[in-house]
C-alpha cells in the first residue's frame, strides 16, 4: 500500500496545501523521541526537495536539539477528510536562528509573528505515501488564534524571559542555543 518518490510532485504539493496541520517528527542519539502537530499557516514548500516551516514560541523546543545533532527529521500529513491518505516527508534538516544569515529570508516566506523562534529547512531525501484506511474523519472548523494572542501579550522581551524559563533545555537536558542565536 506504501509508494515511496524521490522528490514532492505536484500531488503531493495539492494534498499538503490542503492539509491544516501536520507532525513533525525527530530525534537525538538518545534519549526522547518528540513528535509535535503544528497548524496555522507555517509551512512551505520551496521546491521538489526542499520545505521550510516556521517554529513559533511554544512548551518545549525539543526539534531544534535534535536538529542541530543530527538533522534527522519526518515531517507527515493526513488526511482527515475526503480520501484517506497519509503523506510523510522524511529528510535532514537545518535550524535557522535570528542571529543566521538566511533568517530575513525565510521570514519574507511568513506572516511576521512575534513569537516566530526559529525556522525549519529541511531537504527531503524520501517521500512516502500511505492508505491512512484507519485515520478518522474530522471536519476543520478554524485556527486557534490562542498563541498568536499569548505572543502579542507577552511581546518580544516576555517571550525572551518565556525562552530563557522552558525553551533552553529540551527534556533530556541538552542545550538547544535559542539564547545564543537569536536576540
Amino acid at each position: 500500500m506504501a509508494v515511496k518518490f524521490d522528490s514532492i510532485n505536484k500531488e503531493h504539493i495539492t494534498f499538503i496545501n490542503a492539509q491544516k496541520m501536520f507532525v513533525v517528527g525527530s530525534a537525538g542519539a538518545e534519549g526522547f523521541i518528540n513528535v509535535s502537530p503544528k497548524g496555522m499557516d507555517s509551512f512551505r514548500i520551496i521546491d521538489e526537495n526542499t520545505v521550510v516551516w516556521v517554529n513559533l514560541t511554544g512548551s518545549g523546543n525539543e526539534t531544534s536539539a535534535h536538529v542541530q545533532e543530527n538533522g534527522r527529521m519526518t515531517v507527515m500529513f493526513n488526511s482527515f477528510d475526503k480520501a484517506p491518505l497519509i503523506l510523510k516527508l522524511y529528510g535532514t534538516a537545518t535550524v535557522i536562528h535570528e542571529k543566521d544569515a538566511r533568517w530575513e529570508e525565510m521570514t519574507a516566506l511568513f506572516e511576521e509573528s512575534v513569537g516566530t523562534r526559529q525556522f525549519f529547512e529541511m531537504k527531503v531525501e524520501l517521500v512516502l505515501t500511505s492508505c491512512g484506511y484507519a485515520v478518522p474523519k474530522y471536519e476543520f472548523k478554524g485556527e486557534r488564534d490562542t498563541l498568536k494572542k499569548w505572543t502579542d501579550k507577552k511581546g518580544r522581551e516576555g517571550i525572551r524571559e518565556y525562552w530563557e524559563e522552558n525553551n533552553t533545555h529540551t527534556l533530556d537536558g541538552v542545550k538547544t542555543h535559542i539564547l545564543d542565536r537569536s536576540f
